[in-house]
């Protein structure tokens, strides 16, 4: 199986891998063999000794990877920024988000807030309801998804309203993108992806992210939510 790169990923870049994994199988005859987790998933599997030729995870998590031994330092390459947004379903009205004044209050007209506790996104919103001091009132009728994607609470009816990367609500039909988090509550969200120290496959794995790492690429970042 030496034409296979075994890939960790983060969920956030999943929609552009997907559609990504069939061009570059067709260019190099290298297939994908992926598996996707939030980064805080993916990091005790990694650690656990789960095998990997490449991960994508957030850059603090490549960092520690770095930092101790398990990955090859001057492979570590950035590939996309993406921000946290706000969905409904597909065909309810668009609440205004516009501003953090306007942001609490459609937060706390929500029927129920879907949000992950696990994840970038999920850390971010708890910081966030926090910091507008409307904590207690949107945990109190939370939708908390363990893991996946929460715009999927949304299509289920068990939430009005659904928070995660933007990359990741895109990735949920039925749904709609009312758009990003005011940009002055947060700061983008930064992926980068390396080579494993103990990869099997390294060859293989370094032309892949050279691959996910070209302008080409570029567009189809872009349509999933995502900014080279």
């Amino acid at each position: 199986m030496a034409d296979v790169v075994r890939l960790l990923s983060t969920l956030a870049l999943q929609g552009a891998l997907i559609r990504l994994a069939g061009q570059f199988e067709a260019a190099t005859g290298i297939r994908i063999a992926a598996d996707f987790a939030p980064t805080v998933g993916l990091l005790p599997r990694l650690r656990g000794g789960e095998a990997a030729d490449l991960v994508i995870l957030t850059r603090e998590g490549l960092d520690e990877l770095a930092q101790e031994g398990r990955l090859v330092v001057d492979s570590r390459t950035d590939l996309a920024r993406s921000y946290v947004g706000l969905a409904v379903k597909a065909g309810a009205p668009h609440p205004d988000i516009a501003t953090p004044a306007a942001l609490r209050a459609t937060l706390l007209a929500a029927r129920s807030v879907a949000y992950s506790r696990i994840g970038a996104s999920g850390i971010f919103f708890a910081q966030l309801i926090g910091q507008l001091g409307i904590a207690a009132e949107i945990d109190a009728r939370a939708t908390i998804v363990p893991a996946g994607f929460t715009a999927e609470r949304l299509v289920s009816g068990e939430a009005d309203i659904a928070i995660q990367q933007i990359s990741e609500l895109k990735q949920v039909r039925g749904i709609e993108v009312v758009g990003s988090i005011p940009l002055e509550l947060q700061t983008p969200g930064l992926f980068s992806a390396g080579v494993m120290v103990n990869a099997k496959r390294p060859v293989e794995a370094a032309r892949l992210l050279c691959y996910l790492a070209s302008p080409e690429v570029a567009p189809v970042l872009r349509e999933t939510g995502l900014e080279p």
